[in-house]
């Protein structure tokens, strides 16, 4: 512990020196959800449409980032790169992994605050809501990613009621329960049901270096005295693989301006009853504007 105490010291007198430069740097990281355990919701499917849907979702689940930050701020945003050639709308429209997927993400540490772009069916919104808090445990434990010294923090996170995969949950629970009301269900089912409800919260661990002393980290974790290099949550892995510290580009970190001001809530619950309405449409076999999007899902 004193070891880590010393190395404290040292590089908060470094980020003395930082805040008289115009710093910034640059992080990349490569991002993973396992999708061995993801759960049908019992739907009857072939098992190619399972085939076919687990390797969609795990394509879609492995995704890189590019965290851009200076000592107050920082925009995350994923890495654009080419569709895969017979993609059906190059993926626009898309349903994607993460809360934070598909656009660019500021976060201002010092007003603890962020606001995202987001373009939903044709309309674009501007998310703006509180960065939250995490309520870390500080280790000794160290371990090396790349040339850095990391050091472990743990913390515990409620599962947000609000968040898109909670509510999309809560709605299927929903279902369930009136489906079993009108018919038998099966064992395995009932215990899944049960599983699910029972996830209130989840363990994250985080990687941070003093050595970068900037309280920033990939999405939506902050609040280490160093930057989060790796994070472990749920079934989740962010790791950085490349950083580059005080390039001769910089690169402007400001807000976004455009779009409708609306909340996370708010925009959570306003795209899961338009993903609703789309799947509505597709087994109706009325797909109407966009209706490919959500090919797959049923």
């Amino acid at each position: 512990m004193k070891k880590f105490l010393l190395f404290i010291t040292i590089c908060l007198l470094h980020f003395s020196i930082l805040q008289a430069q115009d710093f910034q740097g640059k992080a990349i990281y490569h991002s993973k959800t396992s999708v061995a355990d993801f759960n049908f919701g019992g739907r009857e499917m072939s098992e190619e449409q399972k085939k076919r849907i687990t390797e969609r979702l795990k394509e879609q689940s492995e995704k890189t980032f590019i965290l851009t930050f200076d000592k107050t701020a920082a925009i995350y945003e994923e890495e654009e790169k080419l569709e895969t050639p017979g993609r059906e709308n190059g993926g626009r429209g898309r349903f994607r992994f993460g809360d934070f997927s598909g656009g660019k993400l500021y976060k201002n540490i010092k007003d603890q605050n962020y606001a995202k772009e987001s373009e939903m069916f044709g309309k674009v919104f501007l998310i703006k809501d509180d960065l939250k808090q995490l309520n870390w445990t500080m280790g000794s434990e160290t371990k090396k990613i790349g040339n850095y010294t990391c050091y472990k923090a743990t913390a515990i996170q409620a599962i947000d009621s609000t968040d898109f995969q909670t509510l999309r949950r809560k709605r299927d629970q929903e279902r369930r329960k009136e489906n079993t009301a009108k018919k038998d269900t099966t064992q395995n089912k009932t215990r899944i049901f049960k599983e699910t409800e029972a996830v209130k919260e989840i363990e994250i661990t985080a990687w941070f270096t003093p050595e970068i002393p900037v309280s920033q980290g990939p999405g939506e974790y902050w609040g280490l005295p160093g930057l989060i290099l790796e994070v472990n949550a749920g079934n989740t892995v962010l790791l950085c693989t490349k950083i580059v510290l005080n390039a001769d580009e910089k690169v402007e970190i400001k807000a976004p301006a455009k779009g409708k001001v609306i909340s996370q809530q708010e925009y959570n619950e306003t795209l899961l009853t338009k993903m609703e309405e789309m799947s509505e449409r597709f087994r109706g076999g009325n797909r109407g504007p966009g209706g490919n999007s959500n090919r797959g899902r049923n």
